[in-house]
């Protein structure tokens, strides 16, 4: 037969057929085939919905800096670091938390060079 005389009539294939086909897609599209035969069915399940009233308000895991950029502050050091070191100093950057303190660098106008102290080494200058 040729493909006009199949066109209209109704091609019925036997129920193997079917199921080696659908085993061949199985494979073709990636899934695996199941060793016992039985297929693997997807549950479909169904949470509360919750309301932005329900839900608790958390407060900010970090907070923000305590001192800006151009702020004078009292740096005073440990007394294992630096004794002498302890003064007045210029807040000059902001940097990130190192685990529970933030970090600041800062710069005494009677030094060359700037600094790296924790928030909890600074007070704020009167």
């Amino acid at each position: 037969m040729n493909k006009r005389s199949v066109k209209g009539r109704a091609v019925r294939e036997p129920a193997g057929a079917r199921v080696r086909k659908a085993a061949v897609s199985r494979r073709v599209s990636g899934k695996p085939e199941p060793k016992n035969g039985v297929s693997i069915a997807t549950i479909a399940v169904s949470l509360p919905t919750t309301t932005p009233s329900q839900v608790a308000v958390r407060p900010p895991l970090l907070r923000a800096h305590r001192f800006r950029v151009g702020q004078t502050v009292l740096y005073t050091s440990s007394p294992i670091s630096r004794p002498g070191a302890s003064g007045t100093y210029k807040v000059v950057k902001l940097l990130p938390s190192d685990g529970d303190d933030y970090q600041y660098r800062i710069k005494n106008p009677g030094e060359a060079f700037e600094r790296v102290a924790k928030e909890s080494q600074l007070e704020l200058d009167h």
